[in-house]
């Protein structure tokens, strides 16, 4: 028997639901492709190609819109985080003020300054950069200018540095095959340019830091010229197979013999925001410090700072008994003190080996809670599909970097206090008048405060061994600032007008020619941040 023939309206059914589907699926690509072009707009995908550029009209246009997209993305990530910090004291402020400081967190001055900052740099590189790659070599001007016979635009080229991983994971450029045609080559040449051009529009560019307060001058020109140390180092190093093992340990030592000396000695040549900070996080009163400041520096017994700790509830019966007994030996005692007692320092436990772990403790758990959102924040906000793939994975591996963080700075803490309190008791006991002589004026010297920072070193290497770098970088601007401050007010240096700019400057010609030549030599986090606001080119 023959199948009897489907209903013509079952046919009619079906064509308008595949019509329909495809359709959807026509409406979901484009939606699709919007959606990858408007993210394309706010965040650059991996491995971009260079602009080849052919003129100057090209090159102006190339650099204005850039500048344009840095600006605004900039902007963008400016107001994000004055967004993010406001989320903590909003609650705390009356009600009537709150719109205005939602208004001020998303257009303040501030978000515009930085946003002009980054369009500025932005557009003054691309334009220098690509300006400068259409000069004829240097070569070519010295025969012109001896009257030798010409030769054409671009004879002779100078080939691209070798290329690296780094430049082809970023999209940088392509390797140079031998048989590529002249046209190619120079072509090539025109995207790669070379190192002093990168230099010459990067320290140019750098002037853009003008467009920002200048207190933020300071803190943004120090971090471009350490990040400018660093690559141009790192480059180096590796063209000349020189290394020095745990650099980044003796560097953050260095760094923090000068930071602690500052804030024990010199308060002055560090900032008071950065002093204020050190001194919660070392959990001593600013009473003890003073005091003991005084006794080392000037070789004078602070009577009120003193006063103040024997009058503190929770200083121990024997440490205030000592604390007495040293304001009646002022009063009466004619030679400068030179070394401030255990009591001063720690005043609330008798024990020096007791109170190390309990401040270690306390330290832990301070700081415990700004790690973690450091270590959890970003997993959660650029990581979350590994995040779905492997949440206890993820999840023991944000909480172990958290512990190691909070335990690296509780054993900075431990290791300098440890380390005065054993000078002061070997300075005291028996042992004392037997110790070489060199050795015990050490031991009431303010240099010993400086060497006691340069072993906070060794608590780096608690954290985990590709953040060691990153906390290194964060401490040698506060260290080269302390070292200026001293020298300055020794008179050993002078002020220099807009200095701040010119070191900005300098590290951006430095950072910009490591990341148009070597950018495997940038930290990661530089290297992602500069792709996203200039790109290849």
């Amino acid at each position: 028997m023959a199948p009897r023939p489907a209903p013509a309206r079952s046919n009619s059914r079906a064509y308008l639901l595949a019509s329909a589907s495809f359709e959807n699926l026509v409406a979901l690509a484009n939606d699709q492709e919007r959606w990858h072009d408007a993210r394309r707009m706010v965040w650059r995908d991996r491995g971009e190609p260079p602009v080849v550029l052919e003129g100057i009209p090209e090159i102006f246009e190339h650099a204005w819109k850039g500048g344009l997209r840095a600006g605004i993305l900039a902007f963008g990530i400016r107001s994000g985080i004055n967004m993010f910090l406001l989320l903590f004291k909003i609650l705390r402020a009356p009600s009537s003020l709150r719109f205005a400081l939602i208004r001020h967190a998303v257009l303040g001055s501030d978000s515009f300054r930085f946003a002009a900052m980054f369009g500025t740099f932005v557009s003054l590189y691309k334009f220098i950069l690509n300006s400068l790659r259409f000069l004829p070599p240097l070569s070519h001007l010295r025969k012109k200018w001896l009257g030798a016979q010409s030769s054409p635009r671009f004879q002779p080229i100078t080939p691209p540095s070798p290329v690296t991983p780094a430049y082809l994971e970023m999209g940088q450029i392509h390797l140079t095959e031998p048989h590529l045609t002249y046209s190619a080559f120079v072509a090539q040449w025109k995207i790669s340019g070379k190192r002093w051009h990168a230099t010459l529009a990067g320290s140019i560019a750098g002037l853009a830091i003008l467009c920002e307060t200048k207190a933020r001058r300071v803190t943004i020109a120090q971090q471009m010229f350490v990040r400018g140390l660093q690559g141009s180092y790192n480059a180096w190093s590796e063209k000349h197979g020189f290394k020095v093992p745990h650099g980044d340990a003796l560097v953050f030592g260095l760094c923090c013999a000068q930071i602690m000396y500052g804030f024990t000695m010199r308060p002055d040549t560090i900032p008071k925001s950065y002093h204020n900070w050190i001194l919660d996080a070392s959990r001593v009163r600013r009473d003890s410090l003073f005091a003991n400041m005084g006794m080392v520096r000037d070789g004078t017994v602070s009577v009120k700072d003193i006063q103040q700790l024997v009058e503190w509830p929770n200083t121990t019966p024997a440490n205030r008994t000592e604390l007495l007994s040293l304001l009646e030996r002022s009063a009466s005692k004619c030679t400068p003190e030179q070394l401030a007692p255990c009591s001063v320092i720690h005043p609330w436990m008798d024990s020096c080996r007791t109170v190390q772990l309990d401040r270690w403790v306390d330290v832990f758990r301070w700081i415990a809670p700004v790690y973690a959102a450091l270590h959890f924040i970003p997993m959660i906000l650029f990581k979350r599909r590994e995040l779905m793939r492997k949440p206890l994975h993820m999840l023991l591996r944000a909480t172990k970097g958290t512990a190691r963080s909070s335990a690296f700075l509780g054993t900075f803490v431990v290791i300098y206090q440890a380390f005065l309190c054993f000078k002061i008791q070997l300075y005291i006991s028996r042992l004392s008048p037997f110790l070489p002589k060199p050795l015990r004026e050490f031991l009431i010297s303010k240099g010993s405060w400086w060497f006691a920072g340069l072993l906070t070193g060794f608590s780096l290497l608690v954290e985990a061994k590709h953040r060691r770098g990153e906390l290194a970088m964060y401490v040698l601007p506060k260290g080269l600032e302390g070292a200026w401050g001293m020298m300055r007010g020794r008179g050993w240096v002078i002020s220099v007008p807009y200095g701040e700019s010119l070191l900005c400057a300098l590290g951006m010609g430095m950072v910009m020619s490591t990341y148009q030549n070597d950018p495997q030599h940038l930290s990661g986090l530089v290297r992602r941040v500069l792709y996203q606001f200039i790109g290849p080119n």
